[in-house]
């Protein structure tokens, strides 16, 4: 067997091959667009590379898209094929046995084989970087940590994965809140790596996360090429940069950086809808006067209302039916989720369950401007809100709809209880939203006992 850039025995017989596979994984390490085109040329130089379709096929899950799964099962089923055509290897099984316990819809029994690889092939950095992000789908940040971890110990800085392995370190040291650990990973990851887009990103994550808007803008001025050659997650990196203007109240640049950037392609991608509708969300919440941006992710939304892949998409296209006010299509997805939370066949459905469908409802009753309830419903959610996946920075948005809902419908102390939550996990940072919620809630009380001293 011929050997992989990360020291992984591989199936190939070519070294044109081995090449191609060894630019896929390079790519796919940073959310790279042309890693597509590497697994296709690796395919079509050997057909029978067991791996290099499972790898297809989980590519094409992470897509998070209803449509795409039968494409998933298409290279499911070749990898099959190719695994009875010619002998495959022990790591190659682990992979294999993944894919089928994922296509079952079983996506943390497939953790457990990412995990039996590690065990063995502590330096396998593809099965590194797919179990990082299942369980980032999964909101297992913990976990994420906990396997990184465990592998670094194997490497040192002249494998070729390391700087990549670096980068997922410095997102979950982000995740789990150790700031300052994080962003020296993160840096120190761009530097073995300079394409690490995921590290790039994990040190913003740390500014956004102890409210250094200013130091975050720095740090992404300059180094645009570290996330110009990724695919979609480019847009997630300007979405970063645009929470920063935000944050520090230059709307107008906001603006500008949703519609030249965010929203340069009208995908409907659930991660490009998730950035758009949360950006969109946060500026309306701030009294920013979005114009018809919402109807575009509305119309798109509107076509998912079926989807069912992930809670966190499908959460994010409600979000977009309801700031475009699309009553039929947010009933149709309503209908939906709860036939999933009483199926509860799949890890998704089980999630969407508890906290799905309480989201679920207090978005769509936040829409109807029915504070109260919106309250009641997302405050339930919040405890309980990591299993829908992605990250504090993207969970925020639905942390903000709570505490807002809260000040709309009165409930000032419980509003402020989940503000000091917020600030107290930005290690008592108090960033722009913070600020001007601590002074809504203060006026409210002003009115409040001045209303009470009037009456008596």
């Amino acid at each position: 067997m011929m050997q992989d850039i990360f020291g992984q025995d591989t199936t190939l017989a070519t070294p044109a091959a081995l090449d191609h596979w060894n630019q896929t994984q390079l790519a796919f390490l940073a959310h790279g667009a042309t890693t597509p085109t590497h697994l296709g040329a690796t395919l079509e130089a050997e057909p029978q590379f067991a791996l290099g379709h499972v790898a297809k096929a989980m590519f094409y899950i992470l897509l998070g898209r209803r449509e795409l799964l039968a494409t998933a099962e298409e290279a499911y089923q070749a990898a099959e094929a190719a695994h009875r055509a010619q002998p495959v290897s022990k790591r190659e099984m682990y992979f294999l046995d993944a894919l089928r316990d994922w296509m079952k819809g079983q996506p943390r029994m497939a953790l457990r084989h990412f995990e039996a690889a590690l065990a063995e092939n502590p330096t396998d950095t593809l099965a590194m970087k797919l179990d990082h992000a299942l369980r980032f789908v999964l909101g297992d940040h913990h976990g994420m940590r906990r396997m990184v971890e465990t592998v670094m110990p194997a490497y040192d800085n002249k494998h070729a994965g390391y700087g990549y392995l670096l980068g997922c370190h410095a997102f979950t040291l982000e995740e789990t809140g150790e700031y300052k650990r994080a962003q020296i990973a993160g840096r120190e990851a761009l530097l073995l790596a300079p394409d690490d887009a995921w590290g790039l990103h994990a040190v913003a994550h740390v500014h956004d996360m102890t409210a250094d808007a200013a130091g975050g803008i720095k740090w992404l001025t300059g180094r645009e090429e570290a996330w110009a050659h990724c695919n979609n997650f480019r847009y997630h990196v300007w979405w970063h940069k645009a929470l920063m203007h935000l944050d520090i109240g230059e709307r107008e640049v906001v603006l500008d950086l949703y519609d030249q950037q965010i929203r340069q392609d009208k995908t409907d991608d659930y991660r490009d809808i998730s950035n758009a509708t949360s950006l969109l969300s946060r500026l309306e919440l701030d009294g920013v006067d979005v114009g018809d941006r919402w109807d575009e992710l509305a119309d798109l939304s509107a076509n998912r209302t079926e989807d069912g892949c992930l809670i966190f998409a499908d959460l994010h296209y409600l979000l977009a039916l309801v700031g475009g006010g699309r009553d039929d299509a947010i009933t149709q997805m309503m209908g939906r989720l709860h036939r999933d939370a009483k199926e509860g066949r799949t890890d998704m459905q089980k999630a969407m369950a508890s906290p799905g469908l309480a989201t679920a409802a207090g978005l769509e009753a936040f829409g109807e401007a029915n504070f109260e309830t919106a309250f009641i419903n997302l405050s339930k959610a919040n405890q309980h809100l990591q299993l829908a996946g992605g990250s504090h920075a993207q969970r925020d948005v639905f942390e903000r709809l709570t505490i807002d809902s809260g000040i709309r419908a009165g409930f000032l102390d419980e509003a402020e209880a989940i503000l000091a939550k917020r600030t107290a996990q930005r290690n008592g940072r108090i960033d722009g939203y913070a600020a001007a919620r601590q002074k809504l809630i203060s006026d409210g009380r002003g009115a409040a006992g001045n209303a009470a001293h009037v009456v008596a």
